[in-house]
């Protein structure tokens, strides 16, 4: 028994020394790690829990008492687990609550779970607990652990945050504005609600980061979204998706006047002046609108659709707002088409050059050529530069193309007279390429034409991100030998500036200018003389582009203009014409066309009447200008240029007018003075048909 006594009595001591050596370890974990104990009774009360969850319980039971919220009990002990936890529904497996398990005497785990009495829930934890069964098979409550989710909550809400707001507006991003303009679009049950989609692009965005730095543009994009936001306010969803570019969800609303009315105010609110870095900054907006379900039921199509129309709101020359139209797709389609081809165009050398003469004004002799490109493409036939050099920028050809353009051109002036230059395009994009010199110099090397023969022309638009860059592009290009022209001078949107530093040779006038400057009246060649004016100044050449009649060749003359060039010396002829040209008389061109300058003409069908001597007659009128008409229905015997008549166009009233030329019944007449078009009203009745003999 002694013997027993003893081992017995190891065995208690090993015991106690085991259960010391537990709640040791159990308060370690307790105090220092991120784990939590409790025990509840078969009632589900709780019977024990680590001091301190059961402090931070009874903390936040006694903060709600004093703001004045439901009294909550300040003991945790004794309290049920079900009163005193509250759990995450929104979270996986959670379809059966505490009270659920309590009630069932089942297991759970993994429960997310935050007070009762906090209804901010900044603090949250996770619990788990099992039933506890003695040795008889007696339910005596339960016994569980928890973990505290504070810390990992607020992680998972900023990755959150992160994923569906931008960074640095505050603003939906890309990912949020998807996401709801899909719960909006997917409208299940009751009437069908109308949904507008707006894309907003900022203008002249660019020069702002270009010319003040990447941090007064991310300041500007920040007033940008809180205008933004003070302007849409409750009506709609407003996101960044990505550098300059926002959109806004307006759900409800299908009315094209309200929703005018709003991009109105959108546009306004963003023009208005920016204070940033010290300095005063302006930018406008430009919108594009979709709605559904009329341009589309998914968001895929609606996006694109207002992608489209935003197309045409830039298009249009920004800073307004356009709705979605099918002939927008088809444009696009056409668009998408024209480029597919452009491309095949590229890789299968489907282009070629036409030359056009440059005639110096003294001489009259051929003193270089444009070079012009030309597509005649399978199904379309010739497609204009002005429809696919646009497209070639923007998809990237026109590198490609401005490459050929330049060697083809310099290996047919090769074989020109050595006092004959060639001229060549440079797009802006072109211009900004470094590599712009060497492939000149390669150009040059390959055919053997010396560099003071090819003549480059550049456009203003080089001019609009001026930076340090197009200086040295300028020197660069000087320093090969090449000549510049300055091309479509007047119809940019750069100040004059730029004419102190950049080293050009030639400002070539554009056609705009020189139309109609042979007209009375007309002030495009005070325009012209100036231009000439400033040149001379500054020691360079002009060239007169567009010049079609051989009057206006007298009048360019006249105002000092070096060169010409137009359809008055001839049409761009293929390389191998060229030669031929320049064989006729030394290179002399001579003048084609109209001698002289005459009004625009309205083709139309009209009676009237005219007088001769005292006789009437009723003619037809086939086409009219403010200077003259042609009409038909008068005989006349012999030479009938020179005689005089009045002519009725409108009800008792006669225009005195005389006759230019007459031959197989028809006339033209000029009027003693301009008349008005629009002045005009119905023709006078017919009285029947008499001539003059």
């Amino acid at each position: 028994m002694a013997r027993v006594d003893y081992h017995a009595a190891l065995d208690q001591a090993d015991d106690a020394s085991e259960g010391r050596r537990a709640m040791k370890l159990m308060a370690e974990f307790e105090e220092q790690g991120a784990g939590w104990l409790w025990e509840a009774d078969r009632r589900g009360r709780i019977t024990y829990m680590s001091a301190k969850v059961a402090d931070a319980l009874t903390a936040c039971a006694a903060d709600d008492a004093q703001e004045g919220g439901e009294p909550a009990a300040t003991a945790v002990v004794g309290s049920l687990l079900t009163d005193i936890f509250r759990m995450d529904s929104d979270q996986p497996g959670t379809e059966r609550t505490l009270a659920f398990h309590i009630s069932s005497r089942t297991s759970f785990s993994d429960y997310s779970v935050c007070a009762a009495c906090d209804s901010s829930a900044e603090r949250w934890w996770s619990i788990s607990g099992r039933p506890v069964i003695d040795e008889i098979g007696r339910f005596q409550g339960f016994i569980g652990s928890g973990s505290d989710l504070t810390e990992q909550r607020r992680a998972e809400a900023e990755i959150n945050r992160l994923a569906l707001f931008d960074g640095l507006t505050g603003l939906a991003n890309r990912q949020r504005m998807r996401l709801s303009l899909d719960k909006t679009l997917a409208q299940k049950a009751g009437p069908y609600r109308p949904t507008a989609l707006f894309l907003m692009d900022l203008d002249r965005f660019k020069a702002v980061n270009d010319t003040l730095g990447h941090q007064a543009g991310d300041l500007l994009l920040k007033q940008v979204a809180q205008r933004l936001q003070r302007v849409v306010g409750d009506t709609g969803l407003v996101g960044r998706l990505g550098g300059d570019e926002f959109q806004l969800v307006v759900p409800g609303i299908d009315d094209r006047d309200t929703l005018g009315t709003l991009s109105r105010e959108l546009i306004d609110a963003i023009s208005q002046p920016y204070f940033i870095s010290g300095a005063s900054v302006s930018i406008g907006c430009s919108i594009g609108i979709a709605l559904t379900p009329q341009h589309g039921r998914d968001s895929e199509t609606l996006v694109r659709n207002a992608d489209l129309a935003l197309y045409a709101a830039k298009a249009d020359g920004r800073g307004v707002h356009r709705f979605y139209s099918d002939e927008m797709l088809a444009g696009a389609k056409s668009r998408k088409q024209l480029e597919d081809d452009l491309r095949a165009a590229v890789s299968e050398g489907s282009f070629h050059l036409c030359y056009q003469p440059v005639v110096s004004t003294n001489t009259t002799r051929i003193v270089g050529y444009e070079a012009l490109i030309r597509w005649k493409h399978p199904t379309r036939g010739m497609v204009s530069p002005a429809d696919f050099i646009p497209i070639a920028e923007e998809c990237g050809l026109i590198e490609a193309i401005g490459t050929w353009v330049l060697r083809t051109a310099c290996a047919a002036a090769a074989r020109w007279p050595a006092d004959v230059r060639v001229a060549v395009n440079v797009s802006p994009i072109q211009f900004a390429n470094p590599a712009l010199p060497s492939l000149v110099t390669s150009a040059l090397a390959q055919s053997g034409l010396s560099a003071n023969r090819l003549e480059l022309e550049i456009t203003e638009g080089v001019f609009l991100d001026e930076t340090a860059s197009s200086d040295q592009m300028f020197k660069a290009l000087k320093g090969i030998g090449v000549r510049l022209a300055l091309d479509d001078f007047g119809t940019g949107y750069s100040s004059l500036g730029y004419l102190r530093t950049a080293p050009f040779d030639k400002i070539k006038i554009d056609q705009s200018f020189v139309k109609g400057a042979a007209e009375p009246g007309n002030r495009n060649a005070a325009i012209i003389k100036a231009i000439v004016m400033l040149a001379d100044t500054l020691g360079m050449e002009t060239t007169a582009e567009g010049v079609e009649l051989q009057d206006e060749i007298e009048l360019v003359r006249d105002l000092g203009c070096s060169h010409i060039q137009g359809y008055v010396y001839g049409r761009p002829v293929p390389a191998e014409e060229v030669l031929l040209q320049l064989g006729v008389d030394a290179g002399v061109a001579t003048a084609a066309g109209f001698k002289t300058s005459r009004a625009p003409r309205v083709r139309m069908l009209r009676s009237a009447r005219v007088t001769i001597d005292g006789a009437t007659a009723d003619i037809r009128i086939r086409d009219i200008s403010t200077s003259g008409a042609m009409i038909d229905g008068l005989s006349i015997r012999g030479d009938a240029v020179g005689i005089m008549l009045a002519i009725e166009l409108v009800e008792n009233q006669r225009v005195g007018a005389r006759i230019c030329w007459a031959r197989d019944g028809k006339a033209g007449i000029a009027f003693d003075h301009p008349i008005d078009l629009e002045h005009l009203g119905p023709p006078p009745a017919s009285r029947g048909l008499r001539r003059t003999g």
